[in-house]
């Protein structure tokens, strides 16, 4: 058998976190698992609990954790920044702590991630992918910090492989709706309201986690090394949508 590549995913515990370690790991990589959150995973080789905003303001965190990827991730092929939060509040309600929170995880931690592994990534050829949202391009009231930062987390993908030469393939994945508790619990698990959400995309369902860990999966392996710097929507269809009025 191959030698497994090794794979990091942050926000593992998520519903598209938790079908990206399965999916990798179903397919002979070696899954390395990061996340607020302190629970195991089965899809994990190794998991480590891992604060990605105490990551970009706290230095001696940082010097911690550093030194913790240092010892256990000697090898990496694929960097997949998918960890994020959402904090809702209108231009007149943000509050500077809530806006570089927002930031820190979204935007600033892949980032810094990027740049911490890219020497194993240069070694190994391999590739950063970043789960951005359908919220970069179309998005709606009190989504200013969370909008904001995927729409700049899409352009970090666009400057570093350019920045990169080739040397490290850097994509972004931006989902719609995906069929996730966390999307379940926004709606209250009311299930007539997920049913009028299938019905507005075009696809006629939201999407489905496994969706987005198979593409996920296709831009690791270099049979499409050419797509480089891209952002590519799974959206059933939603972003084509101009609703009239009844």
């Amino acid at each position: 058998m191959d030698k497994k590549k090794t794979v990091i995913i942050t926000g593992v515990l998520g519903g598209i976190g938790s079908q990206l370690a399965k999916t990798f790991q179903e397919n002979n990589y070696e899954v390395i698992g990061l996340d607020l959150k302190q629970s195991a995973s089965p899809y994990c080789d190794k998991f480590f609990k891992f604060d990605l905003h105490q990551y970009c303001s706290n230095n001696a965190y940082k010097q911690d954790m550093d030194a913790l990827f240092d010892r256990e991730v000697p090898e990496l092929f694929v960097l997949i920044n998918n960890a994020a939060v959402q904090i809702l509040s209108s231009l007149a309600e943000i509050n500077l702590a809530d806006w570089n929170h927002t930031l820190n995880v979204n935007l600033t931690g892949p980032l810094l991630l990027s740049q911490f592994f890219l020497s194993r990534l240069k070694e190994s050829k391999g590739c950063i992918i970043n789960i951005a949202s359908i919220h970069h391009q179309l998005t709606k009231k009190r989504f200013v910090a969370y909008a904001t930062s995927k729409s700049a987390l899409v352009g970090l993908t666009k400057a570093l492989s350019v920045d990169l030469q080739g040397s490290v393939r850097v994509n972004t994945i931006s989902p719609a709706a995906i069929d996730t508790q966390m999307l379940r619990d926004g709606f209250d698990n009311d299930e007539d309201k997920v049913q009028m959400l299938n019905e507005i995309h075009p696809s006629q369902r939201i999407g489905k986690p496994q969706e987005v860990s198979q593409l996920a999966l296709l831009l690791a392996e270099n049979k499409l090394g050419f797509i480089n710097g891209a952002n590519l929507s799974i959206d059933g269809g939603i972003s084509n949508v101009l609703k009239d009025l009844d």
